[in-house]
């Protein structure tokens, strides 16, 4: 591992929408959830589950439409840090802002450390799982790797409704 570059400035930064009430470490799972479904709710119950208090970041708006097009996010993410607040399972929402071309994993590492977690959770499949995996090597808690729910993401409800209409 190399030493870290003084002159670096952390890319990142993170405001809470929804402050957790326990000082435990956490678990932590970062995302989009533009249109929250039944996917994301089993995602998040299940790290809940393990016994952790769970937070999670929701990357911004300005991020999301540079990676995913000029049609989302479909929610703001205020309202998606909100949604995301009201589920059980949920200890605590933060916002993710920051250049859109940055997504590394030294950088999302940088803005986790302060929040000293636990864990680190995200799904089979997601294609930043190496760099996942590395981030939560750099901060020395669990990379949690857990199921994908099969034909539930936004992407896809979002197809099957643009079908309907």
């Amino acid at each position: 591992m190399t030493s870290p570059d003084p002159l670096r400035v952390p890319a990142l930064d993170a405001q809470w929408a929804h402050r957790p009430a326990a000082a435990e470490a956490p678990a932590i799972v970062t995302g989009v959830f533009d249109v929250l479904h039944v996917g994301h709710v089993r995602f998040l119950g299940d790290i809940r589950g393990r016994g952790l208090p769970l937070v999670v970041g929701v990357e911004d708006d300005v991020r999301v439409r540079a990676w995913k097009g000029p049609g989302r996010p479909v929610n703001p993410a205020a309202e998606r840090a909100e949604m995301l607040a009201a589920l059980r399972c949920v200890d605590g929402v933060f916002i993710i802002s920051g250049p859109p071309e940055v997504a590394d994993w030294e950088s999302y590492a940088d803005l986790l450390r302060p929040l000293r977690p636990a864990a680190l959770a995200f799904t089979a499949g997601d294609p930043y799982t190496e760099a996942k995996r590395r981030g939560a090597a750099a901060l020395g808690v669990e990379a949690w790797e857990l199921p994908l729910t099969e034909g539930r993401s936004t992407t896809a409800a979002l197809s099957r409704l643009s079908r309907s209409l």
